[in-house]
C-alpha cells in the first residue's frame, strides 16, 4: 500500500485528518481494488461511459474515487490513470473547486427548478478541462421531478459531459436512471486494511499507538474508513503522543474483551446474580451501556462461528487465543441457544437507541440470556416426538391395512 497521500496544507488553518489523508489516486484507495481496477482499465481501452453511479456505505470512498477518476480524465498530462495531482486542475479537483468539475449535493438541490438548471448548463463546454464532470453526492434525495427532468440528459449528455453519482441507498434511484448509469458497489473496507492506515497515519503525525488500539479503532468503524479516522483524530486530542487500549476504551465507552468474556461465562452459566453484579461493576467504571450491550452482541456472535466450526480469520470482536473458551462456552450452550441470546441482545440494542434507560433494557436483556432454556435439548426432544408419532401413525396404518386384507373374502 502507498504512504498516505497528505498534500500540504494551503493555508495555516488546521485541515481535518479525514481531509487531510484523503485517497488523491486509485494507488492510495484503500479497499477498492476493484473499482480502482475497473475504471482504470476503462481509461487505458478508451471506454469511459458518460454515467456512473457509485453506491456504498458511508466512509468508503465513492465521493474520493469520483474526484479521483475526475483528475484522471481532467488532468493536464492525460487522460491517465496515474494523475499528477501538480497541476492546477488536479489541485482544484483535490479541494472540489474546479470550474469545469461541479460537485452538487443532492440533498440541498433535490428539485426540478435545480436540474432544469443543470440541463441547461450541459451544453456549454468546458472552461479548460477535456470534460465537464457532474458529481452529485446523495443522489437518491432527488424527487421523482427531478430525476424524470434528468433522464433525456443522462441518456444523450454531450460528448464533453460525464455524469457521476454517488449514493448510499440505491434503491431509492428509479430503474430508468439505473439502467443508464455503470453501477460500481463499494464493499466495507475490511479491518486489517483499516488499521494498517490507522497505522500509516499515526506514524506520519509521529503518535505511537499500539496494534490493539487501533485494531479496536478499526472494528468500531465498521468498515468506513472515514469513521476511523474521525475517532483516530479524537484519539490524538484525548491521547496525545501515545495511543494505548484502555484510553480507547475510555473514549469509545468500551471495555476489555476480558471483562466481556466474563459477562458471558457468567451468562452461560446461568449465574443471574454475578451477570448483574459484573454489568454493575463495567457500567460503574465509565463504559456505556449501550456499548457493552454490542459487545457482548459481538461476543456470542463469535462463539457462533466458533460453534459451527469457522476459523479464526471470521471472528470480529474475539481474537485467536479465545477460541478455546469460546469453543467450551459454545458446546455447553448449544448453537440454538447461542443464536436465542444473540437475538435477546440484539433486540434489547435495537429498543436501547430510543430509550432513556438503557441500563436497565441491558440487565433485562442479560438476565434473560440466564434463564434460556437449552434450546437445542428441546429442539433434540421435539424431533424424537415427532419421529416417535410418525413410526406410532406408521404402525398404526400397517394395521388397519393388515386387518382390511384378513377381512377381505377369498
Amino acid at each position: 500500500m502507498n504512504s498516505p497521500d497528505a498534500p500540504p496544507p494551503q493555508d495555516d488553518r488546521y485541515q481535518v485528518v479525514a481531509l487531510r489523508y484523503r485517497p488523491q489516486s486509485f494507488g492510495s484507495l484503500v479497499g477498492q481494488g476493484h473499482i480502482a481496477t475497473a475504471l482504470s482499465n476503462a481509461i487505458n481501452q478508451n471506454r469511459v461511459g458518460h454515467a456512473y453511479l457509485f453506491t456504498g456505505a458511508r466512509g468508503v470512498g465513492k465521493t474520493s474515487s469520483a474526484r479521483i477518476f475526475a483528475k484522471c480524465l481532467n488532468c493536464e498530462k492525460g487522460p491517465t490513470t496515474e494523475p499528477c495531482n501538480d497541476c492546477d486542475t488536479c489541485q482544484s479537483i483535490s479541494v472540489g473547486e474546479d470550474v469545469d468539475v461541479l460537485e452538487i449535493d443532492g440533498a440541498s438541490n433535490r428539485g426540478i427548478d435545480e436540474i432544469r438548471q443543470l440541463r441547461s448548463n450541459v451544453a456549454v463546454r468546458p472552461s479548460r478541462s477535456r470534460f465537464k464532470i457532474y458529481i452529485i453526492d446523495e443522489v437518491h434525495m432527488l424527487t421523482q421531478q427531478a430525476f424524470n427532468a434528468l433522464l433525456k440528459t443522462l441518456e444523450e449528455p454531450p460528448g464533453h459531459v460525464k455524469f457521476i453519482f454517488c449514493t448510499t441507498d440505491p434503491q431509492k434511484i428509479p430503474i430508468t436512471v439505473l439502467s443508464r448509469c455503470q453501477r460500481f458497489d463499494f464493499s466495507p473496507v475490511e479491518t486489517d486494511k483499516i488499521a494498517l492506515r490507522l497505522k500509516e497515519i499515526s506514524d506520519t503525525e509521529g503518535v505511537s499507538a499500539s496494534t490493539e488500539a487501533l485494531q479496536l479503532l478499526a472494528r468500531r468503524a465498521n468498515g468506513s474508513m472515514r469513521d476511523s479516522q474521525s475517532l483516530l483524530e479524537q484519539l490524538f486530542s484525548f491521547c496525545g503522543d501515545e495511543i494505548t487500549v484502555q484510553e480507547v476504551h475510555q473514549l469509545l465507552g468500551t471495555t476489555d474483551i476480558g471483562r466481556v468474556g466474563e459477562i458471558a461465562a457468567a451468562i452461560v452459566n446461568k449465574d443471574t446474580n454475578g451477570t448483574l453484579a459484573l454489568i454493575h461493576a463495567n457500567l460503574s467504571s465509565g463504559v456505556n451501556a449501550g456499548q457493552l450491550a454490542g459487545q457482548l452482541l459481538g461476543y456470542f456472535r463469535d462463539m457462533m462461528a466458533v460453534r459451527v466450526g469457522c476459523n479464526e480469520d471470521t471472528l470480529i470482536n474475539c481474537a485467536g487465543p479465545d477460541i478455546p473458551v469460546l469453543e467450551q462456552h459454545g458446546q455447553q450452550l448449544g448453537l440454538e441457544t447461542i443464536l436465542s441470546t444473540v437475538q435477546v441482545f440484539d433486540n434489547a440494542i435495537v429498543r436501547m437507541q430510543t430509550s432513556l434507560h438503557s441500563r436497565t433494557l441491558l440487565e433485562v436483556a442479560a438476565v434473560r440470556a440466564c434463564g434460556l432454556e437449552h434450546v437445542d435439548s428441546i429442539s433434540a426432544l421435539v424431533k424424537a416426538l415427532s419421529a416417535a408419532g410418525n413410526l406410532s401413525a406408521a404402525s398404526q396404518v400397517g394395521e388397519k391395512k393388515a386387518q382390511k386384507k384378513k377381512s377381505q373374502p377369498k
